[in-house]
This record gives structure tokens, C-alpha cells and sequence, in this order.
């Protein structure tokens, strides 16, 4: 028999129900060789072992992708990388960490149990493998040994544990709540031995292991015994360690000589983050020569990068956007026929191509990017229609039109979005007010009859990516959500929701994604109208780093080349 048929037999002979599910689906053609990789990465499959049944199992059916990342020339080891990012907002608080520049600061001296990269694949760090029960609802991650802290502590199953029932306490400040709540009580996650945690769901779950990734920025594993005060020690159990670190201006790293992964050593000696409160200065400082990297930047404050030969952009698909909600509870969008004719009011070839420089996947008015596997991308897309944007009003007794007020921020594109939109709805009679603020104005206290953005008739929101669509698909549309802007309230819906978390079947989360992406072009609480890609950029001179959709720099591998 031929060798490699012999192996992939026995891989199969031992392999579960769910993984022999998957192999058959990447077989029958069903799914690509990328989507079938990330998935098994998901279930529990080590990247190499995914890798060799994806070439031995099937032609090579590889998605085609819009960034060649590649670095091909390996750096020179020593000096220093210097690395521009936006500013963290607030303390720098593992618990309570809310924005990309906290988060690109945790991950430096800070580690999860596993690392969602930028094609989404999961890869092992703090865990060596993951795997589910027969239903999703319970996961066991087998912990890696001889991790050590930066104090010197030694890793366990119990820091662990610890660090995730912080997280998921619901009388706590956890920024992860959202991530948690209704999926991982506090007290669920069990430290069998100093190797293994078990953690028991609230309900199955199919993309867990998602969950206590990279993508899930406030679950970098720390000591059991840890207080707060995270800003005096950096703590984690990463490649780099804090040497200084002055609030507002930078946080500066020298190599960790105690870092468990032998074959993840860093390359430099040094490694500086500098912080930038506007993104003008974080591009002039690229252009100035001041750093070497730049973690990302937008296409509507970044355009001087894209157009430079002293930078090299990379581009991929992510599932950043902008969320334009519709209260379903107040007028005038009770009726759903308004919300779907203000939605086909909306340019999105002009948003795309003109707004965003066609550096964006369209958006279909539900959390499903395109570059989610689960995403059924034979739903058709909604387009502008004017005429059918008037049929509907006047059937919805709204044919002489309506005003409206449009909240938000003044942040990246958004205030060219909302005039955009505001120009859109003009055929149709409608007139858009725009109120555009600062930030801490719109977002209040971030509570429900205490903030713009959840109290607001009509709202623009930025929502960062996401590995899976689970949070995106639970906090700001189900009855329940946390972040339900456009106070929506479906049951069906809140069930399909729950039919897709549980589902650990690609095929399955496909089909009930089908579901939800129909029902919510029908209902239309909010308008998805773009996804744009993530950008990130360095000097032509340097390779080796990696740069996450979710805000994450990984420069421990990134040196000039020489």
C-alpha cells in the first residue's frame, strides 16, 4: 500500500467523528483546502497534521489571497525594531483593556493560550492542543510545561483558571464579558492536574478555542496571585520584557533570556513601541523614518503609506467595520420595509470603491464577512435600488420621506461615511441631520439609557475583527445583547444563534449562517455596508514580523535584512 495512504489511514483510525467529518467534507470538494486547515485547527488539530492531510486528501484547492505575506529574506539577529502604534487609551489593565493600543501592548510581554492569525488559523502557544466532547460542551487544552513568568513563577493549570474566572466574573470589570457571558460562568474552568483544564460551557460551543485566543485581547494568562498594578511589571510569560515603559509616549522591550519556545527566540535585542495619539503623526513617523513598522493604519488617514516606495503594505481580509444601527423600537423604523429601504438607498460600490479605495469585501447587512469560513457567500448581495427604496416607504406609509438624526464619532472614515449616507437617502426624501462628536461623548458610560450609541435613533459604531463571528452575532443583535443599539428583539433569530454557536460541523454552521444572513437582510436592525481590509506597513528593509487584523504585532521574529 502506498506509504502515504498508509498514514493517512491510521491518522483516520484515530482521528474522532467530528475530524473524519472534516477530512470527508475538504475530500467531496466541499470546502477549500485554507477553510478545511483553519477549521481542524479549531477541533484540535495541530497546523503541520492539518497540513499534510489537506496535500495527501485532496488537489490543491488553496483560496487565492490578497496579501502575498511572505518575507522571504531572513533579518539580521540583534539591534532594535522600532514599532508605531495608536495610542492606549486608559490604564494599561489586562482585565479591563478596551482598545487596539492596549491590546497590541498586552501581547508583547503577554501570552494566550493560543494565537489567531491573520488567514485565522489557530495556533498552539500557552496551550499545546484543545478538544471538544462530543457535543462542544465541554473543551480540555492540555497547558505547556516549563513555561516560566517573567518574576520567575512557573505556569500551571491553575493560572489558568484563575486568569479566565477573572475574566468571567460577572460582579468584576472585565472587558471579556462580553466575550464570556452565557457562554463560561465563573468557577466552570477545572485544573484536573498541573497539565490539563477543563472548562464546562454554559451551552455547546463550536468555536471555543476562538474564545481564549489572540482575538479574545484581554485573556493573556497571568500568575493566579496577581493583584492588579499590571502596569509596574508587564507580566506575562512572553518572548519580550519590559525595560521602560513612560505612559502616553512608549513601552520599550529587551529579550526574554527565560523564554520557553526555543525555535521563537527574538531576533532583536531590543524592541521599541512607540505610542501615537492621532493617526497623522503615527504616518508621518513611518514616513520620518522614526519607526520601522507600522501595526496598522486606515485607507482614509493612511494614503501616503499606500502610495510609498519606502513602505511595504500588507494587506488581508478581516472583519473590521462599521455597524449603522436602526432603532426597531422607536420611529421611523419600526416598520422593517423603512430599514431595508434606507439599506438599499446606500452606495456601497461608492463606499467601497471611492471611500476605501477598493481596499474593502462588501458588507450584506449581517456580522458574516467574507472572510469567515461559516459565511454562505451564495446569498445574494444587496445593491442600490432607489426605486425599490420609494416602493417600499410609500408601501410603509413614508412616500413623502422622513428626518432623521445620525449619531457617532469622529473617528477614521466614519464622519465621510455618515455624509456619504446622508447623500444616499436624498432620492428617496429622506433628510439625514448629522451629530458627530468625540468619542467619550458618544459612547457615554456605554449603557443603556446612558449613552448615544445605545440610546441613538440612528448611530454609526466601529467594531474591530474578530476570529469567529460569535460576540458579533450575539452582543449588538441578540434580545439580550450587551451592545443592542438597535434594541432588536427576534426570537427566532436569538434561536438560530444559538443553533450556529453550537454547531462544531463547518457544514452545519454554514447552513443555519444561511439562515441568519437571510433573516437579517429582511429585518435590516443594522446596516453592514463594507468590511475593510487590514493594513499594515513596514520599511522595504525589514521582514519578519506579524501583524494580526485584531491589533496584534509580533515583531519577536522582525530584523532588517541585510
Amino acid at each position: 500500500m502506498d506509504p502515504i495512504r498508509q498514514r493517512v489511514d491510521a491518522i483516520r483510525a484515530r482521528s474522532t467523528g467530528l475530524e473524519n467529518h472534516l477530512i470527508d467534507e475538504y475530500r467531496a470538494g466541499s470546502i477549500s483546502r485554507r477553510e478545511f486547515v483553519a477549521r481542524a485547527t479549531v477541533v484540535g488539530m495541530s497546523i503541520p497534521l492539518a497540513g499534510f492531510l489537506a496535500s495527501a486528501c485532496g488537489v490543491d484547492r488553496e483560496d487565492i489571497s490578497k496579501v502575498d505575506p511572505k518575507q522571504t529574506e531572513p533579518p539580521q539577529p540583534g539591534g532594535t525594531i522600532r514599532t508605531g502604534i495608536g495610542a492606549p487609551a486608559g490604564a494599561l489593565d489586562p482585565v479591563t483593556a478596551n482598545n487596539e493600543g492596549a491590546l497590541a501592548v498586552l501581547g508583547q510581554s503577554g501570552e494566550y493560550l493560543t494565537w489567531s492569525d491573520s488567514q485565522l488559523k489557530l495556533r498552539p502557544r500557552l496551550a499545546e492542543s484543545w478538544k471538544p466532547n462530543s457535543d462542544g460542551s465541554v473543551w480540555t487544552f492540555k497547558i505547556r510545561q516549563g513555561v516560566k513568568f517573567h518574576d520567575g513563577q512557573s505556569m500551571s493549570a491553575e493560572d489558568v483558571v484563575a486568569t479566565i474566572d477573572r475574566l468571567a466574573d460577572p460582579d468584576g470589570s472585565s472587558n471579556a464579558l462580553s466575550v464570556f457571558a452565557g457562554v463560561l460562568s465563573k468557577g466552570k474552568s477545572k485544573a484536573v492536574d498541573p497539565s490539563t483544564v477543563e472548562f464546562t460551557l454554559d451551552a455547546p460551543n463550536g468555536n471555543f478555542p476562538y474564545l481564549l485566543s489572540s482575538d479574545n485581547y484581554n485573556a493573556i494568562i497571568l500568575p493566579k496571585t496577581y493583584e492588579g498594578d499590571w502596569e509596574k511589571t508587564f507580566i506575562g510569560t512572553g518572548p519580550w520584557k519590559l525595560d521602560d515603559y513612560e505612559p502616553e509616549v512608549s513601552a520599550n522591550y529587551v529579550k526574554n533570556p527565560d523564554y520557553w519556545d526555543k525555535t521563537r527566540q527574538p531576533v532583536p535585542d531590543r524592541h521599541e513601541v512607540k505610542f501615537y495619539e492621532q493617526e497623522p503623526a503615527l504616518v508621518l513617523a513611518m514616513l520620518g523614518n522614526e519607526v520601522d513598522i507600522v501595526s496598522h493604519y486606515s485607507v482614509s488617514g493612511g494614503k501616503a503609506l499606500l502610495t510609498s516606495e519606502d513602505v511595504r503594505t500588507t494587506e488581508y481580509s478581516s472583519s473590521v467595520h462599521r455597524q449603522l444601527h436602526m432603532r426597531t423600537d422607536q420611529e421611523p423604523f419600526k416598520d422593517k420595509r423603512v430599514r431595508q429601504a434606507v439599506a438599499l438607498l446606500v452606495n456601497r460600490e461608492n463606499l467601497v470603491n471611492g471611500l476605501l479605495d477598493t481596499k474593502s469585501d462588501f458588507g450584506n447587512d449581517s456580522p458574516f464577512a467574507p472572510a469567515y469560513r461559516s459565511t454562505d457567500k451564495s446569498v445574494k448581495q444587496r445593491r442600490r435600488d432607489v426605486e425599490q427604496a420609494r416602493q417600499l416607504l410609500a408601501d410603509a406609509g413614508k412616500d413623502d420621506g422622513f428626518q432623521v438624526q445620525i449619531d457617532g464619532w469622529n473617528g477614521f472614515e466614519m464622519p465621510d461615511y455618515a455624509q456619504l449616507v446622508q447623500d444616499d437617502v436624498r432620492p428617496a426624501g429622506i433628510t439625514i441631520k448629522l451629530n458627530i462628536t468625540d468619542a467619550a461623548s458618544y459612547y457615554g458610560d456605554a449603557t443603556f439609557g446612558n449613552s448615544r450609541w445605545l440610546d441613538s435613533n440612528m448611530g454609526i459604531t466601529e467594531y474591530g475583527h474578530r476570529g469567529v463571528p460569535n460576540v458579533l452575532l450575539g452582543a449588538p443583535l441578540k434580545s439580550d445583547g450587551t451592545w443592542n443599539s438597535a434594541h432588536f428583539k427576534n426570537k427566532r433569530y436569538d434561536q438560530l444563534v444559538a443553533e450556529y454557536t453550537a454547531a462544531l460541523d463547518l457544514g452545519v454552521q454554514r447552513r443555519t449562517a444561511r439562515q441568519i444572513q437571510e433573516l437579517l437582510l429582511d429585518e435590516t436592525p443594522i446596516i453592514f455596508s463594507y468590511f475593510y481590509f487590514w493594513l499594515a506597513g513596514a520599511r522595504p528593509e525589514v521582514s519578519g514580523y506579524e501583524t494580526t487584523a485584531m491589533g496584534h504585532i509580533d515583531a519577536s521574529q522582525a530584523g532588517r535584512v541585510a
